[in-house]
C-alpha cells in the first residue's frame, strides 16, 4: 500500500478533465452540464491509501527479463575450456573478474569462485597506524587525546611532507608487527622517510610556511619513525627531531595556543620536552613557566608537568654546571646542600600532587593470584621472570586506570619521583666524599620511596599492555578500555595497542636503570620491553632492553673523578689498599694523614649545616 498524500475527492471524470468537481450527490453537475456519465466517488481510504502491489510486480518482472538478456548475451561471449589446463590459464587471467557461473557446467567447465577483496597495502598501514597510535578523547570525558590532530591536518594537507612522514611511520609500524608479510616494507618506509625529510626541509626554509601546524607535526612524526625503527644506538636521531620541533614552537610564539589544534601541538611538543630534559640533562628553552603559562588543558596534569619541567631545570643545574666544573670548597658544599634541599622540596610537591589529584585520576588495585611461576630453558630451576605477564612481587598488585593518558600522567609523576631521588643522592655522595654515601641518612630515604615508586610502575604495566582483570575479580572499575578509537580497521583486539606500549618504553626505561630494582624486577622488565618490540613494534624498546646501566651508582662514580676536593679523596678506599705495601713505618703515617683528611671533611660538611 502506497501512501498518496492529501487526497482530491472530486469524481474521476473531472480530474481526468483538470476542472473542479463540486462533488454533489449522487452525480456531479458537472457531468450533468456536459451530459456525461458520472462514475461517482471513491471511498475515503482508497483516496489515502493505493494498493501498488500489481504495478510492482509488473515492474520487477520487467528488471529481471532485462537482466536475464544481459546475463545471456554475456554468457554468450564466455567460451567453454575443453581440457583442465584451458580451465587453469583462464582462471588465472581472470582472477580479479566476478565470472558467472554457466548452467549445467562438468568438471571440464569453468567454475570460479568470485576474488578476496584487496585492500591496497598503504590503506592498510595507515588504517593500522590510526587504530594504534590516534587516541581520539571520549565525549563523556575531560582527558585529552594524543596524535587527534593528526586526521584534521592531513584532510587538510592531503599531499606534502606531513603526507610522507605519516606514511613512513605507517609502513614501519606495519612492518615491525609482521601483519603484511612484504618484504618490501622497510624500504618503502625508509623512502617515504627520506621524501619527509627533503620536503619538511624545504618548508622550514619558506619563512611562512615554517610556522604552519602541517610542518610542527611532520616533525613531531619523523620523530617518531626514529622510535619505531631505531636498532642501534648510533642510528637513533629521536632527539634531534625534537629539538626542531622546540626551536619551531619558540618561532611559533604563544599566537600558536589561540587555536585549538596549535593547542594539541604544543602541549605534544612540551610533552617531549620534558622526556628530553629529563633523559639528556638539558634545561628547558624559555624556562619552565613560559611552557606552562595560557596553556592548561588538564589541570592536574599540567601541574604534574609543571614539577617535571623543575625537575629537568634542577638536574641540568646540578649536572652540567656544579658537579663537573667546582672545587669543593666551603661555599660550594653550601651551594650543593641547598640544591640537594631543592630536589626533596621538589619531591614532597610530586608527593602532595599524587595525594591531591581528583577522583577521575584514581585508580583501582588487584592482586593477582600466581600459579606455579614457569621455569627458564636453562635447566638451573630459576623463575623465568620475562616471560611472566604479571610481576610475582608486591603481592602480584596490577594498577587499572580509567583512561590511558592518565596512566600516562601517574607515570611521568613516579618517574620525576625517580631522578629526583637520584638526583639528592648524587648531591648527598659529593659533599660526604669520601665517606660511602651509602652511609648517609639521604640515600636510606631514597632508596625506601624509590623501591616503593618503582613498585607502583611495575603494577601498571599489565594494564598497558592489555590485561584485564577477570570477571569476577572484585575491586570496582575494571580500568581503562584499551580500543583507541571505533575505527573500522587496523585493530586486533587481543593484542597491545601501539600507543600504550609506545608510552610505557620511557618509564620502563627510566625504572631498568635504577641501582634500587633488584634483579628480579629488572628481569622482568626487559621481558616486557620485548614484548613491546615484537608484539607492539616499537623498535626502539630492544635498545632498552640491552642497555646495562645503574643509575645514580654510574654517575656518582663520575662525579668523583671529574670533582675532588683533595688529591686522590674521591678514591678513599683504594689509597688504604695500596697503603698495605708500604714499609710499616710509612704505611702507618700514610693511613694517620688519610683519616685525618677524613675527619676534616667531615668536619666542614658539619659546620657548613650549621651555617645554612
Amino acid at each position: 500500500m502506497v501512501y498518496n498524500g492529501k487526497p482530491s475527492r472530486g469524481c474521476q471524470v473531472c480530474r481526468t478533465r483538470r476542472i473542479k468537481c463540486d462533488e454533489s450527490k449522487p452525480t456531479c453537475n458537472q457531468c450533468a452540464k456536459s451530459r456525461r456519465q458520472c462514475p461517482g466517488y471513491k471511498d475515503d481510504f482508497d483516496l489515502v491509501l493505493r494498493n501498488e502491489t500489481s504495478a510492482t510486480q509488473r515492474r520487477a518482472q520487467k528488471a529481471g527479463s532485462k537482466k536475464a538478456a544481459a546475463l545471456a548475451k554475456q554468457q554468450q561471449k564466455v567460451a567453454i575450456p575443453s581440457s583442465k589446463q584451458q580451465l587453469q590459464t583462464q582462471a588465472q587471467a581472470q582472477s580479479h573478474a566476478l565470472i558467472p557461473i554457466l548452467p549445467n557446467t562438468t568438471d571440464e567447465t569453468l567454475f570460479t569462485l568470485p576474488a578476496a577483496l584487496h585492500i591496497p597495502l598503504e590503506t592498510r598501514a595507515a588504517c593500522n597506524f590510526v587504530s594504534n597510535f590516534v587516541l581520539m578523547p571520549r565525549q563523556d570525558t575531560d582527558t585529552i587525546g594524543f596524535m587527534d590532530y593528526l586526521i584534521p591536518l592531513l584532510k587538510t594537507s592531503p599531499d606534502g611532507h606531513l603526507h610522507h612522514a605519516f606514511n613512513a611511520c605507517a609502513l614501519a609500524l606495519l612492518s615491525n608487527r609482521g601483519d603484511a608479510k612484504d618484504a618490501s616494507l622497510p624500504a618503502r618506509a625508509l623512502g617515504e622517510y627520506t621524501k619527509a625529510l627533503s620536503a619538511t626541509n624545504a618548508a622550514l626554509r619558506d619563512p611562512v610556511e615554517s610556522k604552519t601546524d602541517a610542518v610542527l607535526a611532520a616533525v613531531l612524526l619523523l620523530g617518531m619513525f626514529e622510535n619505531i625503527t631505531a636498532r642501534r644506538i648510533g642510528d637513533f636521531a629521536w632527539g634531534s627531531h625534537i629539538e626542531g620541533a622546540i626551536q619551531l614552537v619558540k618561532a611559533r610564539g604563544r599566537k600558536q595556543i589561540r587555536t585549538k589544534t596549535g593547542l594539541q601541538l604544543f602541549i605534544a611538543v612540551r610533552t617531549q620536552l620534558i622526556v628530553h630534559g629529563l633523559t639528556s640533562a638539558k634545561a628547558p628553552i624559555m624556562g619552565s613557566n613560559w611552557w606552562l603559562s595560557d596553556a592548561v588543558f588538564d589541570p592536574a596534569a599540567s601541574a604534574c608537568q609543571g614539577l617535571s619541567l623543575k625537575t629537568s631545570e634542577l638536574r641540568s643545574e646540578i649536572t652540567n654546571r656544579m658537579l663537573t666544573s667546582i672545587a669543593r670548597t666551603p661555599g660550594n658544599i653550601s651551594t650543593m646542600l641547598a640544591l640537594m634541599r631543592r630536589a626533596q622540596s621538589l619531591d614532597m610537591d610530586v608527593s602532595r600532587w599524587m595525594l591531591s589529584v581528583p577522583a577521575s585520576y584514581r585508580y583501582t588495585t588487584y592482586y593477582h593470584p600466581f600459579p606455579p611461576s614457569p621455569r627458564s630453558d636453562s635447566g638451573s630451576g630459576a623463575i623465568d621472570y620475562a616471560s611472566l605477564e604479571i610481576f610475582p612481587g608486591n603481592g602480584g598488585a596490577v594498577h587499572m586506570y580509567p583512561d590511558l593518558m592518565i596512566a600516562t600522567v601517574w607515570n611521568l609523576a613516579r618517574t620525576t619521583r625517580l631522578i629526583l631521588a637520584s638526583l639528592t643522592v648524587r648531591c648527598a655522595a659529593w659533599i660526604c666524599s669520601p665517606v660511602d654515601y651509602r652511609t648517609t641518612p639521604e640515600y636510606a630515604a631514597c632508596a625506601r620511596a624509590s623501591a616503593e615508586t618503582i613498585d607502583d610502575i611495575l603494577a601498571g604495566v599489565p594494564c598497558h599492555l592489555g590485561w584485564r582483570p577477570p570477571a569476577d575479580a572484585g575491586g570496582g572499575d575494571r580500568g581503562m578500555d584499551m580500543s583507541l578509537g571505533s575505527f573500522a580497521c587496523g585493530g586486533r583486539a587481543a593484542e597491545a595497542k601501539g600507543l600504550a606500549g609506545y608510552l610505557l618504553t620511557w618509564p620502563l626505561a627510566i625504572v631498568i636503570a635504577m641501582d634500587f630494582m633488584t634483579a628480579e624486577q629488572r628481569a622482568w622488565c626487559k621481558g616486557r620491553l620485548g614484548v613491546i618490540a615484537d608484539q607492539v613494534g616499537i623498535r626502539y624498546a630492544r635498545i632498552l632492553q640491552g642497555l646495562d646501566v645503574r643509575i645514580p651508582s654510574m654517575l656518582i662514580r663520575r662525579d668523583g673523578l671529574m670533582a675532588s676536593p683533595f688529591p686522590g679523596a674521591h678514591d678513599f678506599e683504594k689509597m688504604l689498599s695500596e697503603a698495605r705495601g708500604m714499609a710499616p713505618g710509612v704505611r702507618e703515617a700514610y693511613i694517620k694523614g688519610l683519616m685525618k683528611a677524613k675527619e676534616d671533611l667531615m668536619r666542614l660538611k658539619a659546620g657548613t649545616e650549621d651555617e645554612s
